[in-house]
C-alpha cells in the first residue's frame, strides 16, 4: 500500500478552519519542522542544537511560519507551550515525517539494504493505559513491528487523560474512555475493563469487620496507582454515594499494585480477569460482593491512512477484543 498524500484541509478540517492561510500547501516544510522541535524540546536554544542551527534562525523560522499563517503560535514562555494553532502545525509536522520516512522506505529497491544505512524507522508515539500494557498491548505493537520498520515511544497515561495528549499534538494514536473525537482523529470501540473492588480476606477482617459500611470504608486503607487514578474514589461514590478520602498508598506499578493488594497493604481495584481465580481460591475477596466498575476502552488515532496506522489500529483492534471479550 503506498502512503497517500496528506491533505491538510481533509486531515485536520476541523483544527485548521480556523487558521487564515492563503495557501496552506505553500507552508514551508522546514519551518514546520522547527516549530514541532522548538515545541517538543521546550527552548529555541535547545531546539538550535538538535537541528544544528543558531537560536535566532528557530526564531525567524517560526516567526515566519506565524506570519504565514497570520495566528501566534508559540507562547515565549519557559518552557515554550503551543497555542492551539501551533498544535494543529506540530501535528501537520509529526504526520508529514511519518508519511515522508514510511514513502522513503517503500522505494528502497533492495529489501536486503534496510539497515540502518538503509531505510529509516518510523517513531510512532502512543499514550496507553497502564492496565492496557500490562495485559495485551505489547502484542499488538509486535505483530506489527514483524511488518514494519517501526519503534513506539510509550507514554503511560491513565485512559481518562490520553485525549490531552492526542488534543496536543504529542502522540499519534491513545487508548482512552472518551468515546469523543478530538478533531482530526478517528475512534473505534476497543471494548470493557471490568474492575472489582479486592482485598486479601485477613485485611477485610481487620478493616471491614461489619461489612462494606460508610464510615468503614471511609476508614479503610486504600491503594491507587497514582493521583490521576480515581477508580477506587468512584467506585466508593458508587457504592456509598458520598465523596470519602480514605488514607491512600500510591503505587505506581501494575505489577507491585497487585501485589499490594495481595499483601493486605489496602482494598483496591483489580481487572476481574486477573483476579478471578484468587477469588475462586480464596486469596482474595470482594469488599462489596456483586458490585464492579466498568471502564470503556476506545482507540483514538489520527485520520491518516498511513500502511503503519492502518496495520497498528488493526492490530489493537484484534487484540483488544480477544482479551476484552466485551
Amino acid at each position: 500500500m503506498s502512503p497517500r498524500l496528506i491533505n491538510p484541509a481533509k486531515d485536520c478540517e476541523e483544527s485548521l478552519e480556523s487558521l487564515v492561510v492563503k495557501d496552506l500547501t505553500q507552508i514551508d516544510p522546514v519551518a514546520l519542522r522547527t516549530l514541532a522541535t522548538a515545541v517538543r524540546v521546550g527552548t529555541f536554544e535547545a531546539a538550535a542544537r538538535e537541528l544544528h542551527v543558531t537560536p535566532s534562525a528557530v526564531s525567524q523560522r517560526i516567526k515566519a511560519l506565524e506570519t504565514r499563517v497570520g495566528r501566534v503560535l508559540v507562547h515565549r514562555t519557559k518552557p515554550l507551550e503551543a497555542t492551539d494553532a501551533g498544535h494543529v502545525l506540530v501535528r501537520l509536522a509529526a504526520q508529514t515525517e511519518m508519511l515522508e520516512r514510511e514513502a522513503y522506505a517503500e522505494l528502497v529497491d533492495d529489501p536486503d539494504d534496510e539497515t540502518e544505512a538503509g531505510a529509516p524507522w518510523t517513531s510512532v508515539p502512543l499514550a496507553v493505559n497502564s492496565d492496557a500494557m500490562f495485559d495485551w498491548f505489547v502484542e499488538a505493537l509486535v505483530s506489527v513491528r514483524e511488518r514494519h520498520r517501526v519503534t513506539f515511544d510509550i507514554l503511560r497515561e491513565d485512559q481518562s487523560r490520553t485525549t490531552e495528549r492526542l488534543r496536543r499534538g504529542e502522540v499519534m494514536a491513545a487508548i482512552t474512555s472518551d468515546p469523543r473525537p478530538v478533531p482530526g482523529c478517528k475512534v473505534e470501540r476497543l471494548g470493557v475493563m471490568r474492575y472489582l473492588a479486592v482485598g486479601n480476606p485477613a485485611y477485610v477482617a481487620e478493616h471491614l469487620p461489619e461489612g462494606p459500611t460508610t464510615a468503614a470504608l471511609g476508614r479503610a486503607p486504600m491503594v491507587a496507582f497514582d493521583r490521576d487514578d480515581t477508580l477506587q474514589h468512584d467506585f466508593l461514590r458508587k457504592v456509598t454515594r458520598r465523596h470519602l478520602a480514605p488514607p491512600t498508598t500510591l503505587i505506581p506499578s501494575v505489577h507491585q499494585f497487585d501485589h499490594a493488594v495481595h499483601r493486605g497493604l489496602g482494598w483496591g481495584m483489580l481487572m476481574d480477569s486477573e483476579v478471578r481465580d484468587h477469588l475462586d481460591s480464596g486469596r482474595l475477596v470482594e469488599i462489596v460482593p456483586g458490585r464492579h466498575v466498568d471502564v470503556p476502552l476506545y482507540w483514538q488515532r489520527w485520520r491518516l491512512e498511513s500502511p503503519v496506522m492502518v496495520d497498528l489500529t488493526a492490530a489493537v483492534t484484534e487484540q483488544a477484543r480477544a482479551w476484552l471479550g466485551r
